[in-house]
């Protein structure tokens, strides 16, 4: 290599083909991150998302269980004591405002 120019050339290609090679490796790692990324951004969302069908389905399950359960009596006209009819009618009233305003709070 005793001619300067010819030197320059080939450092120059050498220079280009390293360039070139760090250049994929840089681009290959930040495709593979990239995907990487895509790949939990996308698993984390399909945990979330069953998460939330889990919790609405429980969710109805306790208010169809709650519901069955809370069935309405019939006031005992057997005992003749119509206050005390009236006041667990209230009493009924009551829960079923709350679970409504439960219901409504969960749908909307």
């Amino acid at each position: 290599m005793s001619n300067p120019l010819v030197q320059a050339f080939f450092v120059g290609r050498a220079v280009a083909e390293v360039v070139n090679e760090r250049l994929e490796v840089a681009l290959t790692d930040a495709l593979s991150e990239l995907g990487k990324f895509d790949a939990e951004a996308r698993e984390k969302l399909h945990q979330f998302t069953q998460e939330v069908l889990d919790r609405a389905n429980r969710a109805a399950e306790a208010a169809n269980a709650n519901q069955t359960t809370t069935g309405v009596r019939q006031p005992s006209s057997d005992t003749g004591d119509l206050q005390a009819d009236i006041d667990e009618l209230r009493a009924e009233i009551a829960l079923l405002r709350t679970e409504l305003q439960h219901y409504r709070r969960a749908s909307a």
